[in-house]
């Protein structure tokens, strides 16, 4: 009975057996399931009505195109993503994915008896999770222990992309991080300021330093009240920001803003933290710079020497930048339609068949592209010829290909080829 309320009219409900509901949220339910084609374990993540807010629904988007494209084992996978009883008004999503039994919250909460090798390892699966996706250009920008999920042998793995972004440049604008980012106590400081007009993967860095730090001590590094508070916690142990930290900074408010603030001085990690091994603390240090410019890159902290005997830097995944092509929807205003598209186009990465049937243009869906493009003109230098007709005969149909391929037309209703003989 519970599956039927869980699964509503999806017809693919009966290859996953629900055995227990694991967490409820805005978002909808997730549920631990048995699929019975395989007898694997799998965790569904039901959320409903996903397009009551457009907002909401690019950052499912968002988090699916995202976690199909990075494939790493420091990184939750997508097993599959039910297919919607309707491509045109389907208002409910269930992505399965791989069964993690916890998060890193309450590994922390529920274990005081933490041991050095289990920080050392947690933090080293975090920096190589990290490395791959920098190196793609994304930035996750919402790190924190709850974002982070956990098994009883110790394997942790990245979750919940949806605030996550791809750069397409090497310094991303102040435009592109706009919206809602990281939990204030994993934050960093130029987050939490605007402090600087471009920002980095450092912003990641900064988080899993926060991350280290509360594995090490068992509760949270900065937990500020507010965003003031929050900076007052973060100079009280690094000290304030130097003279050329301050003066880099473009934003004219928060320069005078921290040139305000009470002068301190930093505190001595060693002090802080007594009985933590030196190299913890040195490797911790760098990575909570209050100065992105400071915080090693995660390869660089992967080669840090409390990784000793540890990390493999050669074998350490990396992976090519993500084209823009997969999320050019970021550049433009999205209506439902076009998003409900989108997220389905997504859905049919798990339903090969159907795909290449939507590729083909034979289901007849298309919201984002038009079907006619009206004219378009082909120019060849020189005198008409029956090679030179077959060469632009031949340049068109490659356009035409090659805009099918992308999705970006079905049909062109003219074409006109000028030859131009100088």
């Amino acid at each position: 009975m519970f599956d039927k309320d869980f699964f509503t009219e999806y017809g693919e409900a009966s290859q996953y057996e629900i055995t227990d509901v694991v967490g409820r949220g805005s978002y909808g339910v997730v549920a631990s399931a048995i699929d019975t084609h395989t007898g694997e374990k799998v965790a569904i993540k039901k959320m409903t009505n996903i397009f009551e807010h457009t907002p909401d629904a690019i950052l499912i988007l968002r988090e699916i195109k995202l976690l199909r494209l990075l494939r790493h084992p420091d990184i939750v996978q997508i097993k599959h993503i039910m297919l919607p009883p309707c491509s045109r008004e389907f208002k409910d999503i269930f992505v399965v994915f791989e069964l993690m039994e916890s998060d890193l919250h309450h590994v922390i909460k529920i274990n005081d008896d933490l041991t050095p090798d289990h920080h050392q390892f947690f933090l080293y699966q975090l920096l190589r999770g990290l490395k791959y996706i920098h190196t793609a250009h994304v930035f996750h920008r919402d790190l924190k222990p709850k974002n982070i999920l956990a098994n009883a042998d110790c394997k942790l793995k990245l979750c919940d992309f949806g605030l996550a972004r791809v750069s397409f440049t090497d310094v991303p604008s102040a435009i592109f991080w706009t919206d809602c980012v990281a939990t204030r106590w994993y934050r960093a400081p130029e987050l939490c300021g605007s402090f600087f007009s471009n920002y980095t993967p450092a912003v990641d860095i900064w988080s899993v330093g926060c991350i280290f730090a509360e594995l090490l001590t068992g509760k949270p590094l900065f937990p500020g009240k507010n965003i003031v508070d929050q900076l007052e916690l973060v100079t009280d142990l690094l000290g304030s920001p130097s003279v050329e930290t301050i003066a880099r900074i473009r934003n004219e408010k928060a320069r005078k803003y921290l040139n305000s603030m009470r002068k301190k001085k930093s505190i001595p990690f060693s002090q802080k933290f007594p009985t933590i091994d030196p190299l913890a603390l040195n490797l911790l240090e760098r990575l909570i710079a209050f100065d992105p410019n400071d915080r090693p890159s995660a390869e660089e902290a992967l080669a840090h020497p409390y990784f000793h005997g540890l990390a493999n830097l050669d074998n350490e995944p990396s992976m090519k930048p993500i084209s823009k092509f997969e999320f050019e929807f970021e550049r433009r205003k999205l209506a439902e339609d076009d998003v409900r598209e989108l997220i389905y186009r997504e859905i049919l990465e798990y339903h090969p068949q159907m795909l290449q049937e939507h590729l083909q243009g034979k289901d007849q869906i298309s919201f984002m592209y038009p079907r006619f493009l009206g004219l378009v003109s082909f120019c060849v230098i020189g005198p008409y010829s029956k090679s030179s007709h077959r060469l632009a005969t031949f340049g068109i149909l490659f356009l035409v290909g090659l805009g099918e391929h992308f999705g970006m037309y079905r049909l062109i209703c003219f074409v006109e080829i000028w030859y131009v003989n100088f």
